[in-house]
Protein backbone atom coordinates (compact mmCIF):
# COMPACT_ATOMS: atom_id res chain seq x y z
CA UNK A 1 0.00 0.00 0.00
CA UNK A 2 1.49 3.16 -1.50
CA UNK A 3 0.41 6.00 0.68
CA UNK A 4 2.75 8.74 -0.66
CA UNK A 5 0.41 10.79 -2.37
CA UNK A 6 -3.22 11.25 -2.00
CA UNK A 7 -5.80 9.02 -4.01
CA UNK A 8 -7.93 10.58 -6.56
CA UNK A 9 -10.39 7.89 -6.34
CA UNK A 10 -14.01 8.98 -6.07
CA UNK A 11 -16.03 7.58 -2.81
CA UNK A 12 -19.47 6.06 -3.87
CA UNK A 13 -20.88 8.87 -1.76
CA UNK A 14 -20.20 11.01 -4.33
CA UNK A 15 -21.84 9.36 -7.36
CA UNK A 16 -25.36 9.99 -8.11
CA UNK A 17 -28.64 7.79 -7.74
CA UNK A 18 -28.16 6.06 -4.59
CA UNK A 19 -31.01 5.06 -2.78
CA UNK A 20 -32.08 6.69 0.08
CA UNK A 21 -32.12 3.78 2.56
CA UNK A 22 -28.83 3.09 1.32
CA UNK A 23 -27.58 6.89 2.63
CA UNK A 24 -29.57 6.72 6.07
CA UNK A 25 -27.51 3.57 6.79
CA UNK A 26 -24.47 5.14 5.59
CA UNK A 27 -25.08 8.35 7.53
CA UNK A 28 -25.90 6.30 11.06
CA UNK A 29 -22.60 4.29 10.77
CA UNK A 30 -20.64 7.33 10.57
CA UNK A 31 -22.14 9.06 13.54
CA UNK A 32 -21.53 5.71 15.34
CA UNK A 33 -17.83 5.77 13.57
CA UNK A 34 -17.59 9.41 14.60
CA UNK A 35 -18.73 8.75 18.30
CA UNK A 36 -16.48 5.74 18.86
CA UNK A 37 -13.39 7.03 17.08
CA UNK A 38 -13.52 10.46 18.40
CA UNK A 39 -14.36 12.24 15.66
CA UNK A 40 -16.82 14.45 17.90
CA UNK A 41 -14.27 15.55 20.35
CA UNK A 42 -11.96 16.49 17.51
CA UNK A 43 -15.39 18.69 15.99
CA UNK A 44 -15.68 19.83 19.88
CA UNK A 45 -12.06 20.95 19.94
CA UNK A 46 -12.31 22.65 16.99
CA UNK A 47 -15.68 24.37 18.27
CA UNK A 48 -14.05 25.22 21.30
CA UNK A 49 -11.05 27.18 19.89
CA UNK A 50 -12.87 29.27 17.74
CA UNK A 51 -15.64 29.83 19.44
CA UNK A 52 -13.82 31.40 22.52
CA UNK A 53 -15.81 33.35 25.61
CA UNK A 54 -18.55 33.84 22.87
CA UNK A 55 -22.33 33.00 24.46
CA UNK A 56 -24.04 33.83 21.04
CA UNK A 57 -22.88 31.89 17.90
CA UNK A 58 -24.12 31.15 14.23
CA UNK A 59 -22.45 27.91 13.59
CA UNK A 60 -22.74 26.78 9.56
CA UNK A 61 -21.26 23.30 8.80
CA UNK A 62 -20.47 22.93 4.92
CA UNK A 63 -20.35 19.22 3.52
CA UNK A 64 -22.44 18.27 6.82
CA UNK A 65 -23.99 14.94 5.83
CA UNK A 66 -26.25 13.60 7.97
CA UNK A 67 -26.05 16.52 10.49
CA UNK A 68 -24.36 14.58 13.43
CA UNK A 69 -22.10 17.18 14.32
CA UNK A 70 -24.50 20.00 14.39
CA UNK A 71 -26.71 17.74 16.92
CA UNK A 72 -23.84 17.02 19.30
CA UNK A 73 -22.87 20.59 19.09
CA UNK A 74 -26.36 21.55 20.13
CA UNK A 75 -26.18 19.43 22.78
CA UNK A 76 -23.18 20.50 24.02
CA UNK A 77 -23.84 24.23 24.04
CA UNK A 78 -27.01 23.46 25.84
CA UNK A 79 -25.08 22.28 28.73
CA UNK A 80 -22.97 25.37 28.64
CA UNK A 81 -25.34 27.60 28.28
CA UNK A 82 -24.79 29.32 24.45
CA UNK A 83 -27.27 30.21 22.37
CA UNK A 84 -26.27 28.83 18.72
CA UNK A 85 -28.00 28.62 15.75
CA UNK A 86 -27.18 25.81 13.05
CA UNK A 87 -27.14 26.16 9.89
CA UNK A 88 -25.91 22.41 7.51
CA UNK A 89 -25.32 22.90 3.84
CA UNK A 90 -25.10 19.46 1.70
CA UNK A 91 -25.56 19.50 -1.88
CA UNK A 92 -26.70 15.92 -1.17
CA UNK A 93 -30.57 15.96 -0.72
CA UNK A 94 -30.91 12.85 0.66
CA UNK A 95 -28.09 13.21 3.21
CA UNK A 96 -30.47 16.72 4.18
CA UNK A 97 -33.32 15.20 3.99
CA UNK A 98 -32.18 12.46 6.57
CA UNK A 99 -30.63 15.03 8.64
CA UNK A 100 -34.01 17.03 9.19
CA UNK A 101 -36.12 13.62 9.82
CA UNK A 102 -33.93 13.58 12.95
CA UNK A 103 -33.40 17.28 14.17
CA UNK A 104 -36.14 19.30 14.69
CA UNK A 105 -36.53 23.27 16.18
CA UNK A 106 -35.94 26.25 15.10
CA UNK A 107 -32.05 26.20 15.97
CA UNK A 108 -31.51 24.18 13.19
CA UNK A 109 -31.46 25.06 9.41
CA UNK A 110 -30.73 23.23 6.39
CA UNK A 111 -29.63 24.19 3.28
CA UNK A 112 -29.45 21.89 -0.23
CA UNK A 113 -26.12 22.99 -2.38
CA UNK A 114 -23.26 23.46 -3.35
CA UNK A 115 -21.50 25.72 -0.11
CA UNK A 116 -20.08 28.73 -2.56
CA UNK A 117 -23.61 29.54 -3.40
CA UNK A 118 -24.41 29.96 -0.24
CA UNK A 119 -25.35 34.01 0.18
CA UNK A 120 -25.85 34.63 3.76
CA UNK A 121 -28.07 37.63 4.92
CA UNK A 122 -24.80 38.06 7.91
CA UNK A 123 -21.51 36.19 7.86
CA UNK A 124 -22.09 33.20 10.28
CA UNK A 125 -19.73 33.53 13.36
CA UNK A 126 -17.97 30.30 12.58
CA UNK A 127 -17.55 28.24 9.79
CA UNK A 128 -16.27 24.39 9.83
CA UNK A 129 -16.15 20.93 7.81
CA UNK A 130 -15.13 17.69 9.13
CA UNK A 131 -14.58 14.52 6.76
CA UNK A 132 -15.22 16.97 3.91
CA UNK A 133 -11.99 18.39 2.71
CA UNK A 134 -10.64 15.11 1.56
CA UNK A 135 -13.35 14.92 -1.17
CA UNK A 136 -11.20 17.28 -2.79
CA UNK A 137 -8.32 17.82 -4.83
CA UNK A 138 -5.70 20.16 -3.74
CA UNK A 139 -6.57 22.67 -6.32
CA UNK A 140 -9.80 22.58 -4.83
CA UNK A 141 -8.77 23.02 -1.25
CA UNK A 142 -7.42 26.42 -2.06
CA UNK A 143 -10.43 27.56 -2.91
CA UNK A 144 -12.73 26.24 0.10
CA UNK A 145 -10.40 27.42 2.34
CA UNK A 146 -10.70 30.93 1.15
CA UNK A 147 -14.43 30.89 1.05
CA UNK A 148 -14.93 29.96 4.85
CA UNK A 149 -12.14 32.55 6.30
CA UNK A 150 -14.03 35.19 3.97
CA UNK A 151 -17.51 33.70 5.01
CA UNK A 152 -16.61 33.32 8.64
CA UNK A 153 -16.81 36.62 10.99
CA UNK A 154 -15.00 34.78 14.11
CA UNK A 155 -13.18 32.19 12.29
CA UNK A 156 -13.64 28.23 10.74
CA UNK A 157 -11.80 25.33 11.59
CA UNK A 158 -11.44 22.32 9.71
CA UNK A 159 -11.23 18.28 11.17
CA UNK A 160 -10.22 15.76 8.64
CA UNK A 161 -8.34 12.47 8.02
CA UNK A 162 -4.82 11.44 8.39
CA UNK A 163 -3.30 9.82 5.54
CA UNK A 164 -1.73 6.91 7.56
CA UNK A 165 -1.44 3.33 6.99
CA UNK A 166 -2.42 2.16 10.03
CA UNK A 167 -5.47 4.62 9.91
CA UNK A 168 -6.24 2.59 7.13
CA UNK A 169 -5.95 -1.11 7.64
CA UNK A 170 -7.91 -0.29 11.14
CA UNK A 171 -10.76 0.97 9.42
CA UNK A 172 -10.70 -1.62 6.50
CA UNK A 173 -10.91 -4.17 9.15
CA UNK A 174 -13.06 -2.53 11.47
CA UNK A 175 -15.89 -1.77 8.86
CA UNK A 176 -15.49 -5.13 6.84
CA UNK A 177 -16.84 -7.44 9.91
CA UNK A 178 -18.80 -4.37 11.78
CA UNK A 179 -20.43 -2.51 8.92
CA UNK A 180 -23.44 -3.57 6.99
CA UNK A 181 -23.41 -0.21 4.36
CA UNK A 182 -21.95 -0.79 1.53
CA UNK A 183 -20.88 2.47 1.36
CA UNK A 184 -18.86 2.65 4.05
CA UNK A 185 -17.02 -0.66 3.27
CA UNK A 186 -15.76 1.03 0.27
CA UNK A 187 -15.86 4.55 1.68
CA UNK A 188 -14.01 4.82 4.98
CA UNK A 189 -10.73 3.20 3.99
CA UNK A 190 -10.33 4.83 0.61
CA UNK A 191 -11.29 8.19 2.48
CA UNK A 192 -8.05 7.12 4.40
CA UNK A 193 -6.36 7.34 1.28
CA UNK A 194 -7.79 10.85 -0.20
CA UNK A 195 -6.16 12.05 3.39
CA UNK A 196 -3.92 14.57 4.15
CA UNK A 197 -0.09 14.40 5.73
CA UNK A 198 1.16 17.57 7.65
CA UNK A 199 2.95 19.10 4.83
CA UNK A 200 0.40 19.03 2.52
CA UNK A 201 -2.04 20.90 4.84
CA UNK A 202 0.46 23.39 5.41
CA UNK A 203 1.26 23.74 1.44
CA UNK A 204 -2.21 24.08 0.83
CA UNK A 205 -2.80 26.78 3.57
CA UNK A 206 -0.03 28.87 2.57
CA UNK A 207 -0.99 28.32 -1.40
CA UNK A 208 -5.00 30.18 0.40
CA UNK A 209 -2.84 32.88 1.64
CA UNK A 210 -4.16 31.52 4.78
CA UNK A 211 -1.34 32.47 7.72
CA UNK A 212 -3.18 32.67 11.02
CA UNK A 213 -3.91 29.17 11.64
CA UNK A 214 -3.17 26.50 14.60
CA UNK A 215 -2.80 23.11 12.87
CA UNK A 216 -2.83 19.77 15.20
CA UNK A 217 -2.65 16.25 14.72
CA UNK A 218 -5.70 14.74 17.21
CA UNK A 219 -6.96 10.74 17.93
CA UNK A 220 -7.55 8.66 16.17
CA UNK A 221 -5.59 9.87 13.29
CA UNK A 222 -7.46 12.98 12.37
CA UNK A 223 -5.85 16.74 11.43
CA UNK A 224 -7.58 20.00 13.12
CA UNK A 225 -6.98 23.34 11.38
CA UNK A 226 -7.96 26.21 13.19
CA UNK A 227 -7.92 30.06 11.96
CA UNK A 228 -9.30 32.87 14.18
CA UNK A 229 -9.38 36.56 13.46
CA UNK A 230 -7.38 37.52 16.55
CA UNK A 231 -4.84 35.25 15.25
CA UNK A 232 -4.46 38.05 12.43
Amino acid sequence: MKLKNRSDKKELLDSEGIPFDAIKQNMHELDIINSLLGGHRVTLSGFKKTAGTAKQLVVCEIGCGGGDNLFFLKKWCEKKGISAIFIGVDINNNCIEYAKSKMHGNEFHFVVGNYKACQFAEKPDIVFSSLFCHHFSDVELVGMLQWMEKNSSIGFFVNDLHRNIIAYYSIKWLTKFFSRSYLVRNDAPLSVLRGFKKTEWARTLKQAGINNYCLQWKWAFRWLIVSTNKNK
